[in-house]
């Protein structure tokens, strides 16, 4: 018999969609998949060729199980030059990858009854996380008047006394959103005022776009960097989905715990990944303004046309490389028998009769929408809005 922490979770629908997709094209059917969040750009070369010195100087042995040390000195010199924050060894952990590194962070930090507070829509792991390790998500709505920030009155109403954390994701998957400064400082003035921890995914920090820009709330003050924990990683900025290389910087009695536990699940990160994670973030960065580049224009286009769809608005996104369209002018309308009642019946409907693969917004915490991932050619991106349109054309009232 299973655990009961087995039957708490789900796998993650992002991966399902994406095996769903790549199963049809295996067996021959034409799918344009808009599900998985993976840059469609290969690892730049000067990266490659680091991991190929360190295997051939036999660089290929367990290291420390938090990181070696030019990697953390990379990542505090990263941390310093770009988001104005001061580290020291001893407060930064490298991880399996930035999953793997909000892991760590809820089995240091989250126990049985704690509460964590997740704003909706939400990354698809967030939650499932919190379940792990005997916790309770505690969800707060995010409405798109507001560019899915948090609004401070709704979550000052979520805080409890059990209140361990909160979870701050900007740029945000599934919407793209950026939280401005005026925004993050209300979240800090509650998060110290309850003393409960912020934990900031920034893992697409790299990519923004128009006038946005990325702030760390942790760079607002010495007393809210003590409340918080910054999650980042090179699978996004650098096109390293597959070296799984993420870290955390944190108070060092945090980073101190998470490293315990790593000793006894993962151990260090690859050795290899390692020595190519000090060249992407020491070497030159002018691949990241180039796909980022790229990116913006898959936005804009993928955006402009899926407005001009009759039942679907969007907004534009400031970063990542989502978009989180509303759909639920769709709900109701049918194909034959087939009623369009949520987001899951659409991107089911999508699949198969446009074979279009996107994901539905329940799978992030809102049925009114569902994600598409524009990282993926523009080319593809323009074959699958006319697949989108014509399958949707199609419906009826």
């Amino acid at each position: 018999m299973l655990s009961d922490r087995a039957g708490k979770i789900k796998p993650s629908p992002t991966l399902a969609i994406d095996s769903k997709a790549k199963s049809m094209k295996a067996s021959g059917v034409d799918v344009i998949s808009f599900g998985l969040g993976e840059p469609d750009f290969d690892t730049p070369e000067h990266i490659k060729e680091a991991a190929a010195k360190a295997m051939k100087d036999g660089f290929t042995k367990y290291t420390a199980v938090g990181g070696i040390d030019p990697l953390k000195d990379a990542i505090i010199d990263k941390l310093k030059n770009d988001n104005g924050l001061s580290y020291k060894r001893e407060e930064i952990i490298v991880s399996t990858g930035a999953k793997h590194s909000l892991y760590n962070v809820a089995q240091a930090l989250y126990g049985q009854g704690d509460e964590v507070i997740i704003p909706s829509p939400y990354w698809v792991s967030y939650p499932d996380q919190v379940l792990l390790n005997d916790a309770v998500p505690v969800f707060v709505k995010t409405y798109e008047a507001d560019s899915f920030m948090v609004r401070p009155e709704a979550l000052e109403e979520k805080i409890t006394g059990k209140t361990k954390a909160l979870i701050l994701n900007s740029p945000s998957n599934p919407t793209g959103m950026v939280y401005d400064r005026k925004a993050l400082e209300k979240i800090a003035e509650l998060a110290l005022r309850y003393n409960f921890y912020i934990v900031s995914d920034e893992i697409y920090e790299k990519l923004i776009y128009g006038d946005a820009s990325h702030i760390s709330i942790a760079s607002l003050g010495g007393e809210v960097k003590r409340k918080t924990i910054v999650i980042n990683g090179l699978s996004k900025s650098h096109a390293m989905t597959g070296w799984r290389i993420g870290y955390a910087a944190g108070p060092a009695h945090i980073v101190k715990a998470m490293t315990n536990i790593q000793s006894q699940s993962t151990s260090n990160p690859t050795s290899i990944s390692q020595k190519a994670a000090v060249e992407a973030l020491r070497g030159p960065q002018d691949f990241v303004g180039t796909m980022r580049t790229e990116f913006d224009k898959r936005r804009r286009y993928l955006v402009e046309e899926l407005n001009k769809i009759q039942g679907i608005t969007c907004i534009m996104p400031e970063g990542a490389f989502y978009v989180f369209p509303n759909t639920s002018g769709l709900y109701g309308k049918k194909f034959g028998d087939r009623k369009i009642s949520s987001s899951a019946d659409l991107a089911l409907y999508l699949l198969d009769e446009a074979k279009v693969a996107v994901v539905h917004g329940s799978a992030f915490g809102d049925d009114n929408y569902v994600r598409l991932s524009y990282a993926t050619s523009l080319d593809d991106i323009k074959r699958g809005v006319v697949r989108i349109k014509e399958a949707l054309g199609k419906l009826t009232p």
